[in-house]
């Protein structure tokens, strides 16, 4: 059965070695990060645990990267294939984890299967940035099964362990801030640890205890949460309340809730960035309220008798709420990625209820059967078909482009792809596209300088790159475009102005301080005037 999981993820997912990577934080990630292209030295390394490069600080997730690159150099399929092993590795290890602490092999089994194969998971394994998903819940998964062999066998050693891996987790990405809560639900469900029928108090005492217990995990989050604000925040990845006020945010979370349980069962129009350009209408909030106390309603009725459905549900509540969008971080609606540890929650709810349900129907075992089948052949379908929409940057963001409305980040990315094949006219035709959209976009001003400046534009050039910087003063390489322009157009003056501010920016930038000392050298004159 485990060779029947790894055989299920590698065919629904195979095709992602052949992927290209895509101008969306792949850049900073790897094919312009000096760091990562280094690979494992000495200054790479202490750089890993310095940097809150990206708006985070995952170390580990920089490391895996620099070994990708130590090996593979800049072939993006080795990069894919990391991330699919990881994967891999994922499914079967939530599958042993299910099945130590529930006893349970055929349900844990379907629910690694659907962790394997579902297309909501396909951004967290398709897209090189998002090594930091993979790996980090790889340690999830660890911190677990570790958990597992404490509560059952018990020992200080163990729980270190447990504290040792899940530290390990976070450094790969503070997704993992919320497992000490998930540890306390499978304290519930299925490990009953809680001792129900000692009476009130004697549940109390127990929670108290169990809650003291994970006092070490909890600190650990906490430093965590700390340092990622400060990462975010020193990024400029966190948007702050003024711009989205707490209705927008409140209401987008509560929609987002209702938008991933409903991709779930039905993965269509998937794409790689939701805009986030207005808040929820009124009807959607009430739909998404409505639905979300529905099922909050039955799991608290059949919770006496199937505790499964109390962890679950919290599972897929609790682990969302870092990234739902309380505290903004980007400016995406949702993303399917941010469902990659929560959907479990949900699967296991699935893999036990339907069961179930069933239990007195003599025919149970044939539509279980059969059931799993056709689950597993409609999302290797789609997953193998978007998979395949990954494959570039202009395939993914046209599929994006085509599926959303106003997506002024899709149309940014078409611009920079097209600009990098050459077509100059569709790079400018789209970046025209995402400034009608979002005027202050300045990645999207930046993208147009370089589709104007290839096709000899160059004062359309210069004033998209003086918007970009007017938007973001310390916007990397703009100053030294126009640099350059200015040399092309013989106003060498204006041209050393504009290396001078690239190098107040960046003090490394070698072609700004070669351009700006050749530029001195020969033409003397300009050096006193300035």
């Amino acid at each position: 059965m485990v060779l029947i999981l790894v055989s299920a993820v590698l065919a629904v997912f195979g095709r992602v070695c052949k992927n290209e990577f895509i101008n969306l934080d792949d850049p900073d990630y790897v094919t312009t990060n000096e760091h990562v292209q280094k690979g494992l030295t000495r200054e790479s390394i202490v750089w890993a645990f310095m940097t809150y490069d990206a708006s985070n600080w995952h170390p580990l997730t920089w490391l895996s990267l620099m070994l990708d690159y130590q090996l593979f150099g800049p072939n993006a399929g080795g990069f894919h294939l990391t991330n699919l092993l990881f994967h891999t590795a994922n499914t079967v290890l939530l599958f042993f984890v299910l099945w130590r602490m529930t006893g349970y092999f055929w349900r844990s089994w379907f629910v690694a299967l659907l962790f394997g194969i579902h297309p909501l998971h396909i951004e967290s394994v398709a897209w090189v940035a998002e090594r930091k998903d993979v790996l980090s819940t790889l340690f999830w998964l660890l911190t677990m099964y570790a958990y597992c062999g404490y509560v059952q066998r018990g020992g200080g050693l163990r729980y270190l362990l447990v504290i040792f891996v899940f530290g390990l987790g976070l450094m790969a990405k503070p997704m993992l801030v919320t497992l000490p809560f998930v540890l306390l639900l499978v304290d519930y469900w299925p490990f009953r640890r809680f001792e129900f029928f000692s009476g009130v108090g004697g549940m109390g005492r127990q929670i108290g205890r169990l809650v003291i217990e994970k006092i070490p995990l909890f600190v650990l989050s906490g430093i965590s949460i700390y340092i990622t604000l400060v990462a975010q925040r020193m990024g400029g990845a966190v948007i702050s309340f003024k711009k989205l006020d707490m209705w927008w945010r409140v209401s987008n979370a509560l929609v987002s809730y209702a938008i991933y349980i409903l991709k779930m069962f039905v993965p269509v129009r998937l794409a790689v960035f939701y805009p986030n350009m207005s808040p929820p209408g009124i009807a959607e909030t009430i739909g998404a309220v409505l639905l979300l106390v529905w099922i909050s309603i039955a799991v608290a009725l059949g919770a006496k008798h199937r505790g499964y459905l109390v962890t679950g549900w919290l599972w897929y509540l609790g682990t969302l709420v870092p990234v739902i969008g309380l505290v903004q971080v980007g400016a995406q609606a949702y993303a399917d990625r941010y469902t990659y540890v929560p959907l479990i929650g949900l699967f296991i709810i699935i893999g036990w209820l339907v069961p179930d349900i069933l239990s007195g129907w003599r025919y149970k075992r044939i539509a279980v059967g059969l059931g799993v089948c056709a689950v597993a052949l409609a999302m290797g379908v789609v997953t193998v078909k978007q998979v395949q929409r990954w494959r570039n940057t202009t395939a993914l963001f046209e599929h994006t482009a085509s599926v959303t409305e106003d997506n002024c980040v899709a149309y940014n990315c078409l611009s920079n792809g097209y600009g990098e094949l050459g077509q100059y006219d569709k790079c400018i035709e789209h970046g025209l596209e995402a400034l009608r959209i979002f005027p202050r976009y300045d990645a999207a001003h930046y993208n147009l300088g370089m589709g104007y400046y290839n096709k000899g534009e160059l004062e359309n050039a210069i004033e998209h790159w003086e918007e970009a910087l007017r938007l973001k003063p310390d916007y990397k390489e703009a100053n030294f475009n126009i640099g350059v322009t200015y040399v092309i157009l013989g106003e060498y003056k204006k041209a050393i102005e504009y290396f001078e501010r690239e190098l107040t920016i960046n003090a490394e930038h070698k072609r700004a301080k070669e351009n700006r000392e050749a530029l001195l050298k020969k033409y003397p004159k300009l050096w006193r005037r300035i």
